[in-house]
């Protein structure tokens, strides 16, 4: 397939992280890209913001758009979608990448944070699916990836962090479902996870710190194994669980040193793998 160039991406919560990576990864080809996040003014313990973003895109040679909205209000999504469709006339691809994370155990869950979990996670996803879609359904290869974990049964993935595990899981199971549902109009629908930890705020403030970050590569992998799928055919490939360092070998990638946040360190596997 051809690169990216011309297409459109709408992607949540991409200010900082894997989804302005992701971002900036389709603007070297020449997308238009709309960050839609909460940031709009600076953070003390978080870096960048919508603005940021686009500065970030457009100085890698693509168009950006940032729209402030918070993705659990349909009437802020539906706005956003609005936005980008009047800029660039339609929405090619969807990066479902907003997330809250919560790693407590059932007694340690206060219900306000559950609450913004599965608000987020899964009623931002498939909110923002949902309004995508009569976008996606007029594109030329439209993709949506969801930045979600491949599913499992198995306990020991939600004992834990039962609420969260939920949270993430319900992401796939959108990706699942209207994969099959959307299968006969060619949008692909597809998850994507790291088979390391990645070092993002998330990893430095809550998960695991400074030690956990020189475990961790880079956003870039994520961005990487993303672009690659954005260029499959979306009638062909859709429906699966992907794992970022599965994608770039698969497309002939054999050196992942320089991902690497410390190449001297041991590399820190990720969650639900």
């Amino acid at each position: 397939m051809a690169d990216l160039k011309g297409k459109t991406l709408f992607i949540s919560g991409g200010s900082r992280g894997i989804g302005e990576a992701i971002a900036i990864r389709a603007a070297k080809d020449g997308a238009n890209v709309v960050i839609v996040a909460k940031t709009d003014q600076p953070h003390p313990k978080l870096p960048g913001t919508v603005h940021t973003a686009v500065e970030n895109i457009e100085k890698a040679g693509g168009k950006g758009l940032g729209y402030v909205a918070d993705i659990r209000f349909e009437d802020q999504v539906q706005a956003a979608v609005d936005q980008a469709v009047e800029a660039f006339g339609g929405i090619d691809i969807l990066v479902n990448n907003a997330s809250a994370i919560n790693l407590t155990g059932t007694l340690q869950t206060d219900m306000k944070r559950y609450d913004l979990m599965h608000q987020i996670n899964l009623r931002g996803t498939f909110l923002c699916s949902k309004l995508a879609l009569p976008h996606l359904l007029k594109a030329d290869n439209p993709h949506v990836l969801n930045l979600s974990p491949p599913l499992s049964l198995e306990a020991k993935w939600f004992a834990p962090n039962v609420a969260y595990t939920i949270a993430k899981f319900g992401m796939s199971m959108c990706a699942l479902g209207m994969a099959e549902e959307f299968k006969d109009e060619g949008v692909a629908f597809n998850c994507l996870w790291p088979k390391t930890t990645i070092a993002t705020a998330a990893i430095q403030n809550i998960v695991g710190g400074d030690e956990m970050m020189r475990k961790s590569r880079t956003p870039e992998i994520m961005a990487d194994a993303a672009h690659a799928i954005f260029r499959k055919d979306s009638r062909a490939f859709t429906g699966n669980f992907c794992v970022d360092e599965d994608i770039l070998r698969a497309e002939g990638v054999t050196d992942f040193d320089h991902y690497a946040v410390d190449p001297t360190e041991e590399l820190f596997p990720d969650f639900f793998l």
